[in-house]
């Protein structure tokens, strides 16, 4: 499938380029997508969440009354769960939330997001450009002339560009990443999928 490769004032540059099929025309399979999602979530969790039980809350051993006698239920300790200040029962524990998924579904579920942006008319590829220091303005001017500067937008790129990250930065629906870490994710987050000449083949490179 053959693309208009545009510049970065949104005019055509007359050069086109080719999406294969078989990475940006397939028919989009909804379930690698869902797994490839509720991986990168899950993975983001830190697992850190803790609650002290009665063992690790501060307070006397003392039992507080006697057993029998006091026509009342028998207590222990004051850390017991039942009174304020005790432990708590059954609390969160630190735990490992990250999952595993096979690398043939992460590609398929890659290619699926990729494969719908194009359908939708929201997957872009603009000329290589860099920017001699980072320039905020700038970068909003070609946001604009691509019509995706009032949405989530992600700009891929083949390799790392320091200055158009840093310029990207301080926008909060805008990012910039590196063609072989993106993820199924941020393409389905973003409106507007952004693609620079350079990082085509890096892509298609690590999806076959």
């Amino acid at each position: 499938m053959k693309v208009e490769v545009l510049n970065i004032q949104g005019e055509k540059t007359g050069r086109s380029i080719e999406l294969p099929d078989d990475v940006f025309g397939i028919e989009p399979n909804e379930h690698s997508v869902y797994l490839s999602v509720k991986q990168y979530l899950a993975n983001q969790r830190q697992g850190t969440h803790k609650a002290k039980e009665r063992g690790e809350v501060a307070g006397s051993t003392r039992k507080i009354k006697r057993q029998k006698g006091t026509g009342t239920a028998r207590f222990g300790d004051i850390k017991n769960p039942l009174f304020r200040g005790g432990g708590r029962v059954f609390g969160p524990r630190p735990r490992n939330y990250s999952q595993k998924l096979n690398k043939k579904v992460k590609r398929l579920a890659k290619k699926s997001a990729l494969s719908g942006k194009l359908a939708e008319g929201k997957l872009f590829v603009i000329e290589d450009f860099s920017f001699d220091s980072p320039k905020t303005k700038e970068y909003i001017n070609i946001l604009k002339n691509l019509n995706a500067a009032t949405e989530r937008s992600i700009l891929v790129t083949s390799d790392y560009e320091k200055e158009v990250f840093l310029s990207s930065r301080n926008l909060k629906k805008s990012a910039v990443v590196k063609a072989d870490e993106l993820n199924t994710y941020q393409i389905l987050l973003a409106n507007s999928v952004i693609l620079s000449e350079g990082s085509v083949e890096t892509i298609v490179k690590s999806l076959n």
